[in-house]
């Protein structure tokens, strides 16, 4: 296991940054024109987001980014 110390500004910015990734995963992969395949390369990396985001957001932040479940999953 690894770990590492951040201060309340450092958290706020990753927090940032990881969530402008995830909205704009979001978006591309509602986009018509992508791929299945790469949509599901950007799944792998939407889940592997969120699970970094789960660590510096709070419990509400993060309701708000849950993947939502497909039939075929």
């Amino acid at each position: 296991m690894l770990g590492f110390l951040i201060n309340d500004e450092e958290q706020k910015e990753m927090e940032y940054v990881i969530k402008r990734e995830l909205e704009e995963l979001l978006m591309d992969m509602e986009d018509s024109r992508i791929d299945a395949m790469v949509k599901d390369a950007m799944k792998e990396r939407y889940q592997t987001m969120f699970n970094l985001y789960r660590r510096v957001a709070n419990q509400q932040e993060c309701m708000k980014y849950i993947p939502k479940r497909s039939d075929h999953q």
